[in-house]
């Protein structure tokens, strides 16, 4: 049975939304085409990812209809987890759970009309809160989108619009999801009851956490403006008012219902795990970044996302304000958001009595350390196969547990995540039998392949008609999987970077020329070394190009692939090369720093395996009890 879980926010103003499924999935992927204003799936036999908006149309990807058993890899916005994603950015999923999910950008919307039929008791705004003042504080917001061509790094895709909802804090600031402004060019909103669009400044995104901080700079758009009070988390079955600007219509929409569930939820857009608000209460294409109100006006969550099965209905998700309010403090704290922090581990339940008893834990708790991130300052204090059995003197169940609330319990995660970057915590761990206290600095992690990539222009230099670029998530979603190879995807789930900077570097493409004559169909290879030096990065292989002083220019690349070329003729070709291709530069602008290295001659670890034995995402393991932290 395929199930769908879809990211709500923006309302797309284009006509196809692409669906593709990941490294494990059945050969199958689902196309939602937008055709007389109805949405309606079709099959294609390819496998695939999740997808940036396509080349050439005003398209946004969005979910994937998977079947039992796959695992999606995100652009890991892009990376498919159970509860997940927005704006056509996949993320990533578990494999081990009975229904197979994905994710699906729900914040697109198109301006034409459609045959849309909607439950008219959520839909209709009551006489309550007709005129209710917070109403007021709900914006709509407009953009424009310009994403990168992760194919050819040194343009655009053509740009598209949508929209979504945003909500007043005070302060001149606005809240809305990331997803709703990622790579914005531009983006405006406008008061309920007004025609006037305001031009807005993304502050702050936060990725991981799906929400971005909103400036605007006209006086004349404050005046009169009332900004939200923040409430208390909910408890189950309070009432819960979800407020936007969905499809259907312009004005602004009302639905109503419950907290039907309050625990560590999988976050589409960020692929990261984050308390989440599940509400049964209506959530559509256009409600990202809306608040979600209790019954005394106060603003509980941001909607972001819902879930989409044949099998459930009415399960949409919202943001709780203690997330939120780690963002803001976040921003105030650092002057930019940091992210969310990770203990860097890979643990498993402890679940079985004789297992327990071989770790010489004797009491009913506790998970055992696995595999341990490189680059995490865990690496520096635990061991694999401590037993970590308190965090900051909370104890841990042996199902990773621990007490929420008065009678609830909650992924111990939930404590690494009220953390800051660069926070201490005390962690109490057994080692052979012997109970004993250490402290780990916690912060955000750092993946081997980015699920997104900072800036306006994904990096890439080009030498005699070579273009290498980096691997990442965008890139492996735009790409098909069998350009990309099946080594490079489980590269990409399975390893970990052992040193900070630590990218994959690939030739994504050779353009043809003289200087290139039999190394026309190379593509989507990993380079692994550039005149016998192993290349830490893409900027490191820049760098041992410009200062290379050989004869040839020798790339040897995965699988024991070597390709040679007269440095003098490849230096003389690539003007050629520019002007035939209608490329701008040879490199992109971050390439144009000088090089700085922060490694130092680090050989030996730099030549170990890259590939590991467990996924480095918890939501693509099949074994339900080994899960990241």
């Amino acid at each position: 049975m395929a199930v769908a879980v879809t990211s709500c926010g923006l309302s797309l103003f284009t006509s196809t939304l692409t669906f593709r499924s990941s490294l494990t999935s059945q050969p199958r992927s689902a196309t939602l085409q937008i055709s007389n204003g109805s949405i309606t799936p079709k099959a294609s036999n390819h496998r695939s990812r999740p997808s940036n908006p396509q080349r050439g149309s005003s398209s946004s990807s969005s979910s994937s209809s998977k079947s039992s058993g796959e695992k999606n890899i995100p652009g890991r916005s892009k990376d498919g987890r159970p509860n997940l994603y927005a704006d056509g950015n996949g993320g990533r999923e578990d494999i081990g759970r009975a229904q197979s999910t994905s994710v699906k950008s729900f914040g697109m919307q198109r301006k034409d009309k459609k045959d849309i039929h909607f439950d008219i008791r959520q839909q209709v705004e009551p006489e309550n809160l007709q005129n209710s003042a917070f109403l007021n504080a709900v914006v709509k917001v407009y953009c424009t989108h310009t994403t990168p061509d992760y194919s050819l790094p040194w343009q655009k895709q053509r740009q598209y619009t949508s929209t979504g909802s945003a909500f007043i804090i005070g302060d001149g600031k606005l809240l809305t999801n990331a997803h709703c402004v990622e790579h914005d060019t531009q983006v405006k909103v406008k008061k309920r009851g007004d025609d006037t669009k305001y031009v807005a400044k993304v502050l702050a995104r936060g990725v991981d956490c799906d929400i971005a901080l909103l400036s605007v700079e006209s006086k004349e758009f404050w005046e009169g403006a009332e900004s939200l009070n923040f409430g208390r988390l909910p408890c189950l079955q309070d009432a819960v008012t979800v407020v936007g600007y969905p499809l259907g219509g312009d004005t602004i929409s009302v639905t109503k219902g419950v907290v039907s569930r309050i625990e560590v939820t999988s976050y589409a857009h960020g692929s990261s795990d984050l308390l989440g608000i599940q509400i049964d209460a209506a959530i559509n294409p256009g409600n990202s970044g809306g608040p979600a109100f209790n019954e005394q006006g106060e603003c509980i969550g941001v909607a972001f996302q819902v879930y989409r099965s044949e099998a459930a209905e009415n399960i949409g998700y919202v943001i709780p304000t203690t997330v939120v309010s780690h963002f803001l403090k976040d921003y105030e704290r650092n002057g930019k958001y940091t992210g969310f922090p990770s203990l860097g581990i890979f643990w498993q339940k402890l679940e079985n009595p004789a297992l327990r008893a071989c770790l010489k834990v004797q009491s009913n708790e506790g998970v055992l350390v696995r595999r341990i991130e490189p680059i995490s300052d865990a690496n520096n204090v635990l061991k694999e196969g401590d037993v970590i059995v308190s965090f900051d003197d909370i104890h841990i169940g042996c199902e990773g547990t621990v007490p929420f609330r008065s009678s609830e319990r909650i992924a111990f995660r939930y404590l690494v995540s009220q953390k800051f970057a660069g926070d201490v915590a005390e962690l109490g761990i057994i080692r052979a039998g012997k109970l004993m206290g250490v402290n780990v600095v916690l912060n955000p992690r750092v993946h081997l392949v980015p699920y997104h990539v900072d800036g306006d222009q994904p990096s890439y230099i080009i030498i005699a008609g070579f273009v290498f670029t980096t691997l990442s998530e965008p890139l492996i979603d735009e790409e098909c999987e069998d350009s990309i190879g099946l080594k490079l995807l489980a590269k990409a789930s399975y390893s970990l970077a052992r040193f900070k900077g630590e990218r994959i570097v690939i030739l994504s493409q050779v353009l043809a020329n003289e200087a290139n004559i039999g190394y026309e169909d190379m593509s989507s290879q990993q380079v692994l070394k550039f005149n016998g030096t192993r290349i830490k990065n893409i900027h490191h292989l820049a760098h041992l190009i410009d200062s290379c002083k050989d004869q040839d220019l020798v790339f040897e690349f995965e699988d024991n692939y070597i390709a040679a070329l007269e440095r003098k003729a490849a230096t003389a070709a690539l003007p050629c090369i520019l002007k035939d291709y209608g490329i701008p530069s040879e490199r992109s602008s971050d390439l144009l720093e000088p090089y700085v290295d922060l490694w130092g001659d680090n050989q030996a670890t730099i030549d170990q395996d890259l590939i590991g034995s467990s996924p480095v995402s918890n939501l693509e393991i099949g074994i339900d009890g080994l899960l990241w932290t």
